[in-house]
């Protein structure tokens, strides 16, 4: 009875496990762990430790999937977006900085240079970063800092949301006071904005760009994966060139630069997987591709990586904290929101997006004032997450894959 399409069905069973226990919590309890545990606990019991592979979902997810996604990444970038938050990337850089060196400094006389160089991209990012990670370490045959990688994507959520939630709470209360003490007066033009973001359509420009847009009758799906086909190639030549003095670039790096470039100048479309109405199965395929390397990892195995897990973390946002303490002063921020804005690098988008609107919720007395606390932290949120997970975590993935 077992076959492909029973190897299919188990994967989607085990996902929407996930997702259902996310919805019922609002996103405090993670998809991607429940997931996980699913999981893990039927590689253990009754699910085939090849399920994956026998679904076929690998190696698309693994190979073409994961670079078609790379380059979607880049066309939901808004260039003009990043441009008006640049306080909040500056201090979302400046705590990925922390974490990066009080990781490099103090976790690796802890838990040793292989699970820090597996363990700190993914800590900055999401999946992508997690999977480049997990690929580099199975090339060398590291299979402890490749369960690393794909562990602390599942898990980081759980210091990064609560967290987050308490920041955005305590910037939040801090804004009411003082839009309750100036009478409810605000900027309309920035609620507008807030509320045009939100519902996805802020990296639209109305500019005309370099090539014209293609006539819907002949932008169609397929069409739309020629072109993000032909960036991710061109990714991946660039990839194999060493350059002098810093040696090769990870072609997912060059995938997220040229996706930006090819939006920018018109040849990619915007949010172009999504216009495909292929996002979803291929964020699935690449999903379960890192969950397939859970199937390696013994009770003994998991339990060996995860004092060292705890350890990056708490070392890893104490360092993103410090660091986004010093440049928010200097910038003259509300700690706080800046906080949150760099705690996205443990989840990133839809939960940063999730918390931040059921926090505006929960406060507002009205909706009045639930719009004005949306307009004043969504945006940056927004941005905080594009800027961790979607941008720096891949750079730092692209470098770290020669640590190894």
């Amino acid at each position: 009875m077992y076959n492909f399409a029973l190897a299919f069905v188990i994967c989607c069973v085990a996902y929407l496990i996930g997702d259902a226990v996310s919805n019922l919590t609002k996103a405090w309890v993670p998809s991607v762990f429940v997931t996980a545990v699913v999981l893990l606990i039927g590689y253990w019991t009754v699910i085939p430790a090849d399920v994956v592979s026998d679904s076929k979902l690998i190696p698309f997810g693994s190979t073409i999937g994961i670079y078609l996604l790379i380059t979607h990444m880049g066309t939901i970038i808004s260039l003009k977006q990043l441009g008006e938050q640049w306080k909040t990337i500056v201090v979302c850089l400046a705590g990925l900085a922390g974490m990066c060196l009080a990781s490099w400094l103090i976790a690796i006389p802890i838990i040793g240079k292989e699970f820090v160089v597996a363990g700190l991209p993914p800590l900055t990012g999401g999946i992508v970063a997690a999977v480049t990670m997990q690929s580099a370490a199975q090339e060398k045959g590291l299979e402890a800092a490749a369960l690393f990688a794909i562990a602390m994507y599942c898990v980081q959520g759980f210091a990064g949301y609560p967290l987050t939630a308490v920041c955005l709470q305590l910037e939040g209360k801090k804004l009411l006071k003082g839009y309750r003490a100036n009478g409810g007066k605000v900027d309309k033009a920035a609620i507008d904005k807030a509320n045009k973001l939100e519902e996805g359509t802020a990296a639209k420009t109305e500019k005309k760009k370099l090539i014209p847009e293609l006539p819907a009758k002949w932008n169609g799906p397929v069409m739309i994966f020629l072109k993000l086909g032909i960036v991710a190639w061109i990714a991946t030549q660039l990839g194999t060139i060493a350059f002098p003095g810093i040696g090769k670039i990870s072609g997912a790096v060059w995938a997220l630069v040229l996706g930006v470039i090819g939006t920018t100048i018109g040849f990619l479309d915007v949010n172009s997987l999504n216009k495909a109405n292929s996002y979803g199965i291929i964020m699935f395929a690449l999903m379960m591709y890192v969950f397939d390397g859970l199937k390696t990892a013994t009770p003994a195995m998991l339990g060996s990586v995860i004092g060292p897990m705890i350890i990056l973390i708490i070392i890893g946002v104490a360092g993103m904290a410090i660091f986004e303490f010093i440049v928010a002063k200097l910038l003259k921020i509300d700690y706080a929101l800046a906080l949150a804005n760099g705690l996205t690098a443990l989840y990133g988008f839809p939960p940063n997006a999730i918390i931040t609107e059921n926090t505006c919720k929960a406060l507002g007395e009205n909706q009045d004032e639930v719009d004005y606390l949306m307009s004043e932290m969504y945006p940056s949120m927004i941005v905080g997450g594009f800027t961790t997970v979607t941008i720096t975590s891949v750079i730092i993935a692209g470098l770290f894959t020669n640590l190894l």
